[in-house]
């Protein structure tokens, strides 16, 4: 990876995945009810993309730029 690269590892990604598709579930169970057991459910897989990104170490992706002149 270049260096001032912002893309991240594709572990990372996964883990963004993993909230992201908890988020929508949550979201479309709210739209659609609300559906509480969905809502909960999309919460449980926020939470374990949480402990992912925990495990994948998502915060050592920080790209710290020079600062502009």
């Amino acid at each position: 990876m270049s260096t001032g690269s912002h893309a991240g590892r594709p572990k990372s990604w996964v883990a963004v995945a993993v909230i992201f598709v908890g988020f929508t579930v949550g979201g479309v169970a709210l739209c659609v009810g609300p559906n509480w057991p969905m809502f909960w459910a999309g919460a449980v897989v926020i939470a374990l993309g949480g402990v992912l990104s925990l495990i994948v170490d998502i915060m050592s992706d920080v790209v710290v730029d020079d600062p502009r002149q």
